[in-house]
This record gives C-alpha cells, sequence and structure tokens, in this order.
C-alpha cells in the first residue's frame, strides 16, 4: 500500500511517499517545498495572505506527484505543527486547503511532534543505551527530547524556533555580536525547564535532527571530502571542532557569503545563523561535547507509527 505523508513545517513543506506490507517499507518519492507559512505573521500569531497562498501553492505541487502515483486523498498524513497550531487563523488555513485540495491537515500538539521526532529518529540511528538529546530546531517551535533507545525521559516544544529568532534578533546582516549575547539570554530564560531536565537525565551528546544540522553535515562533507554526503546515509557524527569553525563562519558573514559556503542552500542560509547560535548555546551551557546528526524527523516518525499500527 502507498502511503504519502506530509510534514507542514512553518518554512518547509516535508514530501514522503513509502510503500508499506505493515513491516517492511520502500521510499518511492522525497520532495520537499518552500513554502514559508510563517513568513512575516508567525511572531504575531498569524498565518498572512501571502502564506496561506504560498501553503496552498505547495500542497497543488505535491499534488501532480500523488496523480503521478495513483494516491488518493485518503492514504495522505497531512500533519501541521507550530505555525498552524499557534496562528490565530491556523483553523482557517486548514479549511482553505481542504476547499482547495481535499487534503484534510492533522495539527499536532508540541508532545506529540517530540514523540513523532523521537520515533523517526529511532527508525534511522541506533540512539544506545546513553542518554542523549535529540534538538529539532523548526522554523516556529524546537522539540527537545532527552531519551536513550528505549525510552523518552523528558520531551519538551519550545516556541523558539528558526522564524521567530529571526523576527526578534536579526536585526542586522551579519547579526551584530550585541543580538547574539541577546539572543543567548532570551534561551538562558526561555529553556530554565530543559536546564532542568539535563541536570536530571545528564545527556551525553547531542543528536541533531533535519534542518538546520543537515545543512551542517553539507558543509562538512563539502569542506573535508568536496562532495555532498551519500544520499542513502541517514545518520551521520559532526566533530565538535567542525561545528564550532562553522559557528564562527556563520555568524561572521552576510547572506551573500553564507551563501557562498560549499554546502550552503538558499533556504537556510538566513535560519542558519540563529539555528547554529541555539546550537552552540546548548553545548556550552550543558557541557555537551558530541553530535550526531540524524536526517530523520517527524515525517519518519509517522512513517513509524503506519508501520506499528498497519494503517
Amino acid at each position: 500500500m502507498k502511503k504519502a505523508i506530509i510534514d507542514l513545517g512553518t518554512n518547509t513543506f516535508q514530501l514522503l511517499i513509502v510503500e508499506h506490507d505493515g513491516v517492511n517499507y520502500k521510499t518511492i518519492h522525497e520532495d520537499s517545498y518552500a513554502a514559508k507559512i510563517g513568513k512575516g505573521g508567525i511572531s504575531v500569531g498569524l498565518i498572512t495572505e501571502e502564506g496561506i497562498q504560498r501553503g496552498i501553492k505547495g500542497l497543488q505541487y505535491f499534488q501532480q506527484v500523488f496523480e503521478k502515483e495513483g494516491i488518493t486523498n485518503e492514504n495522505i498524513i497531512a500533519t501541521a505543527t507550530s505555525a498552524v497550531r499557534n496562528a490565530n487563523n491556523g483553523d482557517e488555513f486548514c479549511q482553505r486547503v481542504l476547499a482547495e485540495t481535499g487534503i484534510k491537515i492533522q495539527v499536532i500538539s508540541g508532545e506529540e511532534e517530540a514523540t513523532l521526532i523521537y520515533e523517526g529518529v529511532k527508525l534511522g540511528m541506533n540512539i544506545g543505551l546513553k542518554p542523549s538529546m535529540i534538538m529539532d530546531i523548526g522554523g516556529g517551535s524546537v522539540e527537545f527530547i532527552i531519551c536513550d533507545k528505549n525510552r523518552i525521559m523528558y520531551k519538551r516544544s519550545f516556541e523558539i524556533g528558526g522564524q521567530r529568532l529571526i523576527d526578534k534578533f536579526m536585526t542586522t546582516d551579519p547579526i551584530s555580536p550585541r543580538s547574539v549575547g541577546a539572543l543567548k539570554d532570551y534561551l538562558e530564560e526561555q529553556l530554565l525547564p530543559l536546564t532542568n531536565a539535563v541536570h536530571q537525565y545528564a545527556p551525553v551528546c547531542v543528536i541533531g535532527s533535519a534542518g538546520s544540522f543537515e545543512t551542517l553535515i553539507d558543509i562538512f562533507y563539502m569542506k573535508t571530502q568536496g562532495n555532498l554526503p551519500p544520499h542513502e546515509q541517514v545518520s551521520f557524527e559532526l566533530p565538535i571542532s567542525e561545528f564550532h569553525d562553522s559557528f564562527l563562519k556563520l555568524v561572521s558573514k552576510n547572506h551573500g557569503e553564507r551563501m557562498a559556503l560549499a554546502g550552503m542552500i538558499e533556504l537556510r542560509v538566513d535560519m542558519i545563523v540563529v539555528g547554529v547560535c541555539l546550537i552552540d548555546f546548548v553545548l556550552k551551557r550543558f557541557g555537551i561535547q558530541e553530535i550526531k546528526v540524524s536526517n530523520y524527523a517527524l515525517k519518519e516518525g509517522i512513517l513509524s507509527k503506519i508501520l506499528k499500527e498497519n494503517i
């Protein structure tokens, strides 16, 4: 049976089409669309009219693939996260999408999102028995999950996603040292519940899922090997020294200079600045020296659920 899974993110809509028999699965198609539904409105709790139009256009683009693959609406699972669940007009967005495309959107809570991200990461890598902290930096929210391969010890979604941080702190390009300092003070305050959990469970590793972390891996591979990582590889290790090198470059360069870095993509060229500030804060604040990266995240968590429930 073919299933289409759509992760309607604040910045990017991600599509995964799989064929499964309830136990095994095969990836048929993957795609993404820069819908940017959070742009211009996320900080005031709104999806702008332009954002709604870009979202509908993105789903219509995916529909061409559904027609080609013979996938009907009842075999599409579309999940929306921070930008939609926190928008005052989130319901209107979902209704307009349904009217224009026939796709029914399920808006999930931050807690559900964190659980699905954990399941997705687990599908692609062995988390191990030592406590790790999964960190998923979205455009609207950031999920932290302290876990091992058998259980979740702590999970929480914080509304400090990349688009929100850009709106709040990235008033110049390059970002100013003063803004970086203000951003870190803000994170210290916002992430207090996480600080308490880290003290309790003492994770030894950060596992970054998708987003900015994928781009950091691409930059690392281009720098050290001259090419992008193999498409079939879904988990990586990022040396801490390489992260710090990328961090210093990204916060000191402007848009054009960042874009010139081998491995950079237009979609993440601005968001990665606040993304690396957030990662740097977490590593230093909690004394973590190991970074792993998973290309699997929310949509693969939904796939894991499909396989377990055979739906």
